[in-house]
């Protein structure tokens, strides 16, 4: 019988350098886009693919995250004492249930299989999903609760993936490919960073994965590679041809948020997409526009 999907490994233990002077204090997952942090969007991502544990792969100065997702007695007894129902009622909506979020360290930062293959005692013999909170997707259908559906159809593993320009191949990972059914490809090797003229496709990988356990044996290996980290990319191509591995073609759009481009431009699609500024949104962008011309 499939293993449901129940548990998710946020790696936030990266320092964020792309955004110094602003991540000098604060994580990088704590930037803002509108009124919500990203690794916000994330767990609520998580929690509507019907995520019940979620484990945070943490480092140094990454405590505001731990607070983000804590029980704030000040702020909520002054927002009581004030009758702010709807913001108390916001505040309210973070809490994880009680013993349902972990965190554990990343010592060093050795890359992202390194910091998956921390989380291994806490995954045990279950398949999870990897969400890295930097990559931001728009969807009508939440991107990972879009993956979780066709997992529990096909099983195996299965990473979210779009195309790319070919020059850019040397940026992500990149995907062999088979057969492909309804947005469903068939994975048949993966690349870490390829130079555009020996990339094998231009169907790259983004910050979604159901992966099964087996994946922390071959990440326990260490073994460095591209940029001298040990890359989740390198685990995931040794275990395909050995079972069913799949890329899902996500309906959405990702905004890559580690980015300082990708960010703003984020902001100005969620802001627009936003139930209480969405209107006075568009229309600064419109004269923002329309100042550009003139």
């Amino acid at each position: 019988m499939r293993k449901p999907v129940r548990k998710a490994i946020f790696p936030v233990g990266g320092l964020g350098t792309r955004f110094l002077p602003a991540t000098k204090a604060m994580p990088k997952e704590m930037l803002p886009v509108v009124d919500k942090p990203l690794i916000q969007y994330a767990v609520e991502e998580a929690r509507a693919a019907g995520i019940e544990e979620l484990i945070f792969v943490t480092g140094r100065g990454k405590s505001a995250i731990e607070d983000h997702f804590d029980y704030s007695y000040e702020l909520m007894d002054t927002l009581k004492a004030r009758g702010k129902k709807a913001d108390l009622k916001i505040v309210e909506s973070l809490l994880p249930t009680p013993g349902n979020i972990t965190y554990t360290r990343q010592q060093e930062p050795r890359g992202l299989g390194h910091a998956v293959w921390c989380a291994r005692h806490l995954i045990g013999g279950e398949p999870f999903a990897v969400l890295l909170a930097d990559d931001l997707v728009q969807a009508d259908v939440p991107c990972l609760k879009q993956m979780v559906d066709v997992y529990n159809k096909l099983g195996g593993n299965l990473v979210a993936v779009m195309d790319v320009p070919r020059e850019h191949t040397d940026r992500y990972g990149i995907l062999k490919t088979g057969g492909e059914s309804r947005g469903v490809v068939e994975a048949l090797g993966l690349v870490e960073k390829p130079k555009p003229d020996v990339a094998p496709s231009t169907l790259s990988i983004i910050g979604r994965y159901i992966l099964q356990p087996e994946v922390m044996d071959h990440l326990g290996s260490q073994e460095p590679g591209a940029g001298g980290e040990i890359q989740l990319t390198d685990a995931m191509a040794k275990m395909t041809g050995r079972g069913r591995f799949h890329g899902l073609r996500f309906k959405g759009r990702r905004f890559d948020c580690g980015d300082k481009v990708g960010w703003v431009e984020a902001n100005i699609a969620f802001a627009m997409a936003h139930p209480q500024i969405g209107k006075a949104a568009k229309q600064s962008v419109l004269d923002a526009a329309a100042s550009l011309k003139n």
